[in-house]
């Protein structure tokens, strides 16, 4: 039992570093080519865990021989264009201005309730108002719309806004997260500061962040109660 749970273990160890040296994220980013690596690399992993006889070591070398493909095939990828195109393919345009083209839906088996449901899934309800889309080669739509149909900017409407830069977290669960004040106003003094003035404790807050500007969302421990 006990070498089950360390065989196990090991296999994770193993495909967790895989796929972080892979860099790769969620399997909706995944090209083709890096599909097939992380399922086979996955099966692999999963043998020794399966099999108690299967030999850890064989799995090991497979798992890191497939890595070493991937990150070679990925090297030559950005150095070719061409070997980049026969290996992912090419977007193609589905939507060209504003005319859905039916041939091109039809060549890669895409539906017309794909599209609309993959439009939808970016807050786009009506694909009259789509001016030009595309089929990703991982598989996602991407879609530009027409002018008239896009949110106004701060800037088109000639609005000055300030650049606060980005919220980050700078307390969690009670822990101050030190590493994100180089993003914000705050170091240990101020933030010790700012919560003095709230009459709060670092173990108190479930969640505190910050900008550039001032401290934003504070959130206690116990809030739901």
């Amino acid at each position: 039992m006990i070498v089950s749970l360390i065989r196990g273990f090991i296999a994770y160890l193993l495909l967790v570093v895989g796929v972080r040296l892979m860099g790769k994220r969620q399997i909706g980013e995944l090209q083709p080519a890096d599909l097939v690596i992380t399922i086979l690399i996955s099966e692999i992993a999963a043998i020794p865990i399966e099999e108690s006889e299967a030999p850890l070591l064989s799995s090991v070398t497979n798992v890191i021989f497939l890595v070493s493909i991937e990150i070679f095939v990925s090297y030559i990828s950005m150095k070719s264009t061409r070997f980049r195109r026969a290996l992912q393919g090419n977007s193609v345009m589905i939507i060209e201005n504003g005319n859905i083209k039916e041939k091109e839906l039809k060549q890669i088996r895409l539906t017309i309730d794909d599209l609309t449901e993959a439009l939808r899934q970016k807050d786009i309800f009506d694909i009259t108002e789509v001016s030009y889309a595309y089929a990703e080669t991982n598989g996602s739509i991407s879609a530009e719309l027409f002018p008239e149909n896009k949110t106004v900017t701060a800037g088109q409407a000639n609005i000055e806004t300030q650049n606060d830069g980005i919220p980050v977290v700078v307390v969690s669960d009670g822990r101050v997260i030190g590493e994100n004040f180089r993003y914000c106003f705050l170091d240990d003094e101020k933030l010790e500061r700012e919560l003095e003035k709230r009459k709060l404790k670092k173990s108190d807050i479930l969640l505190m962040t910050a900008d550039r500007r001032s401290v934003g969302t504070i959130v206690l421990k116990g809030a739901e109660k």
